[in-house]
């Protein structure tokens, strides 16, 4: 008897799923692009513009005539942005472009390693170059007009005989090594790579961005579909949902997270695993991440200041976990703002 079991099978098992010293850490992910429905969730191509706004952020996202780049597709900016941030934590200074073996992106992701395997890599960059993003995102302290693609150009820089690539040369665009400079990423499961369905894949990024460390997370399910950019009906984006929700109360296979659909609130119910290990900072008070919008907030209240420097201090400064962290961190930076003026 054959047991339909949600996850895709560990392809490369521990040992050589994180290659050589690539990712021997967890791999990272942007939050912009985990915030808001960047990727189709299509396994379609998907030609469909689309137009997204939500609380004063707007983005429009065009596709190529290959389609938008899709959830699966992320997974070479994942590696690509996993592979910087471990550089800056050794201290070496990011570079835009990147360059490594396509065998170890696809072993670190959980891809085949099949022909297949970099025929469908190949596609992913073609979409991910050809997806154009026009946005009022900030990240890293810039605020971005002008229309780019998730990255500016990929090269293969040998190919074996038979076609298959060996070196990959892959130029980000400004908007995600921006992110990656400020390092406005979050570390994702290793299991993500492993999750089947694209919906899955994108409500584990929602969850990860914003349930983090809280114990419970909920979000109605007209506002969910908005986030996932899903082009399914209400009552069929529902079904997907409740479907999720039962497959993982069965299996429990959603990474970090327990998935629940509450159908009298018609709402999505996120509970931490307690799983999450600890990020690479630390604090002198037991002070969990914060919800990544609260930095354009400090922003604001601090103009001119890198709120990631104000964050280092307040969190050496406390001597106690806040009630309400974001709240407790404006204060702090209203009150260096006051007493220090601009830089």
């Amino acid at each position: 008897m054959t047991i339909n079991y949600p996850l895709l099978p560990d392809r490369h098992p521990q040992g050589d799923f994180f290659v050589c010293d690539i990712l021997d850490t967890a791999p990272k992910g942007d939050v912009g692009s985990m915030e808001h429905p960047i990727f189709s969730l299509s396994t379609k191509p998907d030609t469909r513009p689309r137009r997204y706004e939500h609380n004063g952020m707007t983005i429009e996202i065009k596709p190529s005539v290959d389609g938008l780049a899709t959830v699966h597709d992320r997974d070479v900016l994942i590696y690509c942005i996993s592979s910087l941030i471990k550089g800056m934590n050794e201290g070496k200074e990011p570079q835009q472009v990147i360059r490594f073996h396509a065998s170890d992106l696809l072993k670190a992701t959980n891809r085949m390693t099949t022909g297949r395997g970099y025929t469908l890599l190949k596609a992913a960059m073609e979409r991910l170059a050809g997806t154009r993003i026009s946005t009022n995102i900030t990240t890293g302290g810039q605020e971005v007009f002008e229309t780019f693609g998730l990255i500016e150009r990929a090269r293969i820089v040998r190919e074996t005989r038979d076609g298959r690539m060996q070196e990959v040369e892959v130029k980000l665009s400004d908007w995600v090594f921006n992110a990656i400079r400020a390092q406005e990423v979050l570390t994702l499961s290793r299991e993500y790579f492993r999750l089947r369905k694209p919906l899955e894949r994108r409500i584990y990024e929602l969850a990860r961005k914003h349930c983090g460390r809280q114990r419970e997370w909920r979000i109605n399910l007209s506002l969910l579909q908005k986030k996932c950019g899903s082009g399914s009906s209400p009552r069929e984006f529902r079904r997907l949902v409740a479907a999720i929700a039962h497959e993982d109360k069965e299996y429990g296979h959603m990474p970090d997270y327990e998935i629940r659909f509450d159908e009298d609130r018609d709402q999505m119910v996120v509970r931490s695993r307690g799983t999450l290990g600890p990020e690479v900072s630390t604090a002198a008070a037991d002070i969990p991440e914060l919800d990544p919008d609260v930095y354009e907030m400090a922003r604001e209240a601090a103009p001119g200041w890198d709120v990631r420097m104000i964050e280092g201090e307040w969190r050496r400064w406390a001597t106690e976990t806040p009630r309400n962290p974001e709240m407790a961190f404006l204060g702090f930076c209203r009150k260096w703002s006051d007493t220090r003026g601009r830089p």
